[in-house]
């Protein structure tokens, strides 16, 4: 990819002009936006106010969806997050989803991310950019787990590495948060000659875009109630925003996981709402 912004630039374009931004919520980890076409888009909150913003939090509501959109393309990273959540907005809407032949995942839960992937990492060497937590435990039949992260732990990769270790990977998962900090154009050319890559989270944009710039799969977020997304953020809800809405899943053919991933098509409502 030659040009880094392409891939912003063409998710961008493809949003219609007509809908609006009707809310945007930033609190704890994520920054959340809804719109009047039927989604509510997340992306990772990075509080990093450098260079200044064009908008604040508050102006965003009543934009046009494809403007707020085009926030991704800040260099102050807070701002892109609510950027990239409106793009999210727009792509993880369940019609637009599953228009674009993005399907519910069987298995609803973060926690399960790695589970469809164990039989093919296993003696093989794993990327992992971003510190999941679980992924060692979950990955521990494969002959290396290599985790890259900005924000090292211990055992972590600084995220320079990168650029010396993903070209020897077999298996590479990218977080989806890589949209925010723009590092996503950058990390989908790296593993272009990767066997498998694949783009995870809610941050990360339903658009079959991400397969023609090199991911195998993309694993996103659907939700179509703002209300009950923040009720889930919060705790109000037994299963929290997986009780709001659904990992959603769309693969390269040929690309699918040997675990069972896919279930029906993607419903209007992605869960119903809970008895009172």
């Amino acid at each position: 990819m030659t040009n880094p912004w392409e891939l912003y630039e063409r998710l961008i374009d493809e949003i219609p002009p007509e809908p609006r931004v009707t809310s945007a919520v930033r609190s704890g980890q994520w920054c959340r936006v809804g719109s009047d076409c039927g989604g509510v888009g997340m992306a990772f909150n990075l509080p990093e106010q450098s260079r200044p913003r064009s908008r604040q939090d508050d102006e965003v509501v009543g934009m046009g969806l494809r403007d707020a959109a085009a926030l991704a393309r800040s260099w102050n990273l807070a701002e892109a997050g609510m950027g990239a959540a409106a793009l999210n907005a727009w792509y993880a809407a369940p019609e637009v989803a599953s228009a674009h032949g993005f399907a519910p995942c069987l298995m609803n839960n973060f926690a399960h991310l790695f589970d469809p992937w164990i039989d093919e990492a296993r003696g093989r060497r794993v990327g992992v950019i971003g510190h999941f937590p679980f992924a060692r435990r979950a990955l521990a039949e494969a002959g290396e787990v290599v985790i890259l992260e900005r924000s090292t732990r211990d055992g972590d990769y600084p995220d320079s590495a990168c650029e010396y270790e993903l070209a020897s990977c077999d298996l590479v998962f990218i977080t989806g948060s890589s949209f925010v900090n723009k590092t996503a154009p950058r990390l989908l050319a790296l593993t272009a000659d990767c066997p498998r890559t694949i783009v995870v989270g809610p941050s990360t944009p339903a658009s079959p875009a991400l397969l023609d710039y090199g991911a195998d799969t993309v694993l996103a977020f659907s939700c179509a109630d703002a209300a009950r997304l923040e009720d889930g953020l919060a705790g109000r809800l037994l299963a929290g925003m997986y009780d709001a809405g659904e990992r959603i899943e769309l693969h390269r053919e040929g690309a699918e996981p040997s675990g069972p991933v896919v279930a029906a098509a993607l419903p209007t409502r992605v869960l119903p709402l809970a008895p009172a």
